[in-house]
């Protein structure tokens, strides 16, 4: 519909337009009301909630917990010495491995707090 309708529409000249958009009115409401209806139904043909005793455990052995480590990217070597280069299949399954040093690293005092955060960065 057009912007010249609705001002058709919403123009108090006659009792005809008034009524119909009165009518589609009750037709967008009787849609909405058959749509939560239909709703209903699907949700009442699902299965039920579990219960309590049926909700997950933790093991015997008691809940599991995050462990962190530094990690380090796993290079691979360049071979300037004339050798073949590496395959696919001779890379193992890891792009990195344990580092040496496991010290958490901290942001330096001064230092920007994070990419996009308007400060100057690592100076």
């Amino acid at each position: 519909m057009s912007t010249a309708m609705y001002v058709l529409l919403a123009a108090p000249s006659g009792g005809a337009k008034v009524t119909v958009v009165f009518i589609i009115g009750l037709v967008i409401a009787g849609a909405l009301v058959w749509a939560v209806r239909v709703g209903m139904r699907v949700m009442d043909r699902e299965p039920d909630r579990p219960r309590a005793d049926e909700q997950p455990h933790l093991p015997d052995t008691g809940a599991v917990h995050e462990e962190r480590e530094m990690r380090e990217p796993d290079e691979i070597p360049l071979n300037n010495d004339g050798s073949p280069r590496l395959m696919p299949y001779e890379l193992h399954h890891s792009g990195s491995r344990r580092g040496e040093d496991q010290k958490r690293r901290r942001w330096l005092p001064g230092s920007s707090g994070a990419f996009g955060s308007g400060g100057p960065g690592h100076v």
